[in-house]
C-alpha cells in the first residue's frame, strides 16, 4: 500500500510539472503570472491529494462539503487538461519541423500561448457543463417485458435508484432532490442497488435521511455495493438503512404480492464483500423459480454467477455508465456492459448510469438517471 501510494504521488507530481512546463513556461508569460500560474496548479493538486486520500476532516461534513467540491472537481479539469496539452505538444512538434530555424522560438512561443488559452478554456468548460449536468439526476422511462410476469403485475413501475454516493460531495440536499423526483414519478417499487453512501458512518448519517420518505406501495428495497463494503462501516449502514424503512436484501428475497398474485424480489451483497458481507447468489435465489424474479445486484458482472437461476431481470448500477468521458471505454476492462439493456449469460440486465458520482461531482457525457422500468406481460 506504501509503495502504490508512493508511485501514485510521482505520477501525480510528474503530471503537474509536466502541466506546469507547457501552460505556464513554455507560452512565456510574464513573470507574475508564470508564479501565479505555478503556485495555482500546485495548491490545487495538492488539495486534491488531500481528499483523495480522505484527509478533510475538520468541522463537520458540511463545513468540508465545498473544499471537497473544489477539490474533486479539479480532478477532472487537470484529466481534460492532460489530453489537451498531450495533443497540442505532438502540434507543437509539428509546428517546430515546419518552421524555419530562424524564426522557430517566436512561432512557437505564439503557439503555446494560443494553445495553452485553448486548452485551459476547453477544460474549465467542459468540467462546468459536467458538473451541471452531475447536478440534474433525471428520471428515464423503459419498459422489460416477459412472459412470466403474472396480470396482476402488468404495468408495474420499478425506480432504479443507485449509485447515490452519499457523503463527503453529496450531502442530504442532493439526497432529498433524488428522493423528490422519484416520489413524484408515483413508481409502485423502488430498488437501490448499492453504492447509497460512499463515507465512514459517524460523519455521514445524517445524509441520507431523506430516503425515510421514499414512497412506493410494494415497497422500498436495497443491496449494498461495493462503496458500502470501503466505507469499512457496512454494518452500520446497513442497521440505519432498516431504521429508515428499507428492506435491506442480504442474500435473500422477499414475497411481493397484489391482488393475490406474486413475484419474488432477490438481492445479493456486493461482489467486493466478504465475511458476513459476502455474496452470495445461491442462497439469494433460494425457492425463486417458481416465480417472476427481479434480481438486485450492484455490478452487472454478477450476472454470470447466476446464468442458470431462472433471472427474469436483473437490475444493477455500479458503472456509472463512464462518468466522463473517455470512462466508458475503461469501464469493459471490467464490467460485462456499461449502461442500459443487454443479455449476459442468459440473464436480462438493466445497468443505470446511477443518481450521483464517486469521487468529482461531474458527468461528462454520461448524464445521471433514475431509471424508471415499466414490466409488460408478454
Amino acid at each position: 500500500m506504501l509503495l502504490f501510494a508512493l508511485v501514485a504521488l510521482a505520477v501525480v507530481g510528474l503530471l503537474t510539472f509536466w502541466l506546469n512546463r507547457r501552460l505556464v513556461v513554455a507560452p512565456g508569460w510574464r513573470t507574475p503570472w508564470r508564479y501565479a500560474g505555478t503556485a495555482l496548479l500546485a495548491a490545487l493538486t495538492a488539495l486534491s491529494v488531500v481528499a483523495v486520500a480522505g484527509g478533510l476532516r475538520w468541522g463537520t461534513a458540511e463545513d468540508t462539503r465545498p473544499v471537497a467540491w473544489l477539490a474533486l472537481t479539479w480532478l477532472v479539469v487537470a484529466l481534460y487538461l492532460v489530453l489537451g496539452v498531450a495533443a497540442a505538444q505532438l502540434l507543437a512538434v509539428i509546428a517546430w519541423l515546419v518552421t524555419p530555424g530562424e524564426h522557430r522560438a517566436t512561432v512557437l512561443r505564439r503557439f503555446n500561448r494560443a494553445t495553452a488559452a485553448v486548452v485551459l478554456t476547453a477544460a474549465v468548460g467542459t468540467t462546468a457543463y459536467g458538473a451541471a449536468a452531475a447536478a440534474n439526476p433525471t428520471i428515464t422511462r423503459t419498459t422489460h417485458t416477459s412472459a412470466s410476469l403474472p396480470q396482476a403485475f402488468n404495468g408495474t413501475t420499478v425506480a432504479l435508484v443507485t449509485d447515490l454516493h452519499a457523503g463527503v460531495v453529496h450531502g442530504s440536499d442532493f439526497a432529498r432532490e433524488v428522493v423528490d423526483r422519484v416520489n413524484a414519478a408515483k413508481p409502485d417499487l423502488v430498488v437501490l442497488s448499492g453504492d447509497v453512501v460512499d463515507a465512514p458512518f459517524d460523519r455521514h448519517r445524517a445524509e441520507i435521511a431523506p430516503l425515510a420518505d421514499l414512497e412506493a406501495p410494494l415497497g422500498v428495497f436495497a443491496v449494498t455495493g461495493n462503496h458500502e463494503i470501503y466505507t469499512g462501516s457496512t454494518a452500520e449502514w446497513v442497521a440505519e438503512w432498516k431504521r429508515l424503512g428499507i428492506t435491506v436484501l442480504a442474500n435473500a428475497s422477499e414475497l411481493v404480492t397484489r391482488d393475490g398474485e406474486s413475484i419474488r424480489i432477490a438481492g445479493v451483497h456486493d461482489h467486493e464483500g466478504t465475511g458476513e458481507f459476502a455474496p452470495d447468489p445461491a442462497r439469494a435465489l433460494a425457492g425463486t423459480s417458481d416465480a417472476f424474479t427481479l434480481y438486485v445486484a450492484h455490478q452487472p458482472l454478477m450476472a454470470q454467477e447466476s446464468s442458470d437461476a431462472g433471472i427474469d431481470l436483473q437490475l444493477s448500477g455500479h458503472t456509472h455508465g463512464g462518468q466522463v468521458w473517455p470512462g466508458e471505454l475503461i469501464v469493459p476492462l471490467q464490467q460485462p456492459m456499461v449502461e442500459g439493456f443487454a443479455v449476459i449469460d442468459g440473464v436480462p440486465v438493466i445497468t443505470s448510469r446511477g443518481a450521483g458520482t464517486w469521487g468529482p461531482p461531474v458527468r461528462v457525457a454520461a448524464a445521471p438517471e433514475i431509471p424508471l422500468i415499466t414490466l409488460r406481460r408478454a
